[in-house]
């Protein structure tokens, strides 16, 4: 199915999102909750990394990686290329975004993976990494038959997007169990940091909805992402 208009409209807009959302998540993580440290005394500045590695790698660098096809007026080896390591370099940081989250409450005596945040976060990276070696292997290298490539895209297009839409769902409850916690230990409810992570995952959301809007729209007459696999 797709849309009656094109989808590089759609694209631009995407594009402009995922930059206010990853200034967004910068913002809050370095000017509000103190910056981001790999090592630091202060364990809070580990987990910073956490929303930053997941919302600009697996989810923004991600989406680009979805609306590739139908925003880059190349050949279709090419788009097949980006495609491949824009969606590699959002897994691996999507992987290091998720040990983050791990190590700081491994190093602040946390228990993991009490959330369905937590659940929600190692279905979606599972799922994203099957997708990638599964693509790999039959769309790149060694490359399936053309019988088993035609069969297969559907179901990698579906399952890429059901991926990528848990991701944004996941990443909202993200926001809303973090800010929760702050508010918890006094955080105001009505302050500007808690109006910043509000609408963070607000625009993440339009962000994902734009990506979804572009995989809806008409190709450009230069894609043959459907009709030469």
């Amino acid at each position: 199915m797709a849309l009656a208009v094109k989808a590089l409209p759609f694209t631009f807009v995407a594009h402009a999102i995922a930059v206010v959302a990853a200034v967004m998540v910068l913002v809050w993580c370095i000017h509000f909750r103190g910056g981001l440290a790999w090592e630091d005394t202060n364990k809070n500045l580990i987990f910073n990394l956490h929303p930053v590695l997941m919302l600009i790698g697996l989810i923004i660098i991600g989406g680009e990686a979805i609306i590739s096809y139908k925003s880059l007026p190349l050949k279709k080896q090419e788009k097949k290329l980006i495609h491949l390591v824009l969606h590699a370099v959002a897994l691996i940081l999507g992987i290091i975004g998720i040990y983050t989250a791990f190590k700081f409450h491994n190093e602040s005596g946390i228990a993991n993976l009490y959330s369905l945040h937590s659940w929600l976060g190692i279905l979606v990276i599972s799922l994203y990494g099957i997708q990638w070696v599964y693509g790999f292997l039959i769309f790149f290298y060694p490359g399936g038959s053309s019988a088993l490539r035609s069969a297969s895209l559907p179901w990698h297009v579906l399952l890429g997007l059901f991926a990528f839409v848990l991701a944004v769902g996941t990443a909202a409850i993200g926001f809303l169990e973090k800010l929760t916690f702050l508010q918890n230990s006094g955080l105001a409810k009505y302050g500007s940091e808690a109006l910043l992570v509000n609408f963070t995952a607000v625009v993440t959301i339009l962000y994902g909805a734009f990506v979804m809007l572009s995989v809806l729209g008409q190709k450009q007459a230069e894609d043959d992402y459907y009709t030469a696999i």
